[in-house]
């Protein structure tokens, strides 16, 4: 029954996140990251990071609510579609990110 709560929830605060480093506000990142990001790349390193988690969010959102549908229409093709978008959200948002930490710090560590 709850299955499609946590995927949500997730979900809304990783939009809520990538919306705040795509402003240019990486206080959220590693320290790691913040300190080896110069100051004229923060907002493009921001936006390239934020625009990942968001990515993933928004997976995470669409995932929750086609849980749901599977849920009421007790239809498993819903439940394997959202699995399929999680997936590839996680992906595309993680490879933007490693991109942006690669390419503004030089490396992922």
């Amino acid at each position: 029954m709850d299955n499609f709560f946590v995927p949500g929830i997730l979900g809304v605060i990783l939009i809520v996140l990538g919306i705040m480093n795509m402003k240019g506000n990486i206080s959220s990142l590693h320290w790691y990251h913040r300190q080896r990001v110069t100051e004229e790349n923060r907002k493009p390193f921001g936006k390239l990071v934020g625009l990942g988690t968001l990515i993933i969010g928004i997976a995470l959102v669409i995932s929750g609510i086609l849980f749901w549908i599977s849920e009421v229409t007790a239809t498993e093709l819903w439940l394997i579609v959202g699995c399929v978008i999680t997936v590839v959200g996680i992906v595309v948002g993680l490879v933007l990110s490693f991109y942006a930490m690669i390419k503004y710090n030089k490396g992922i560590f």
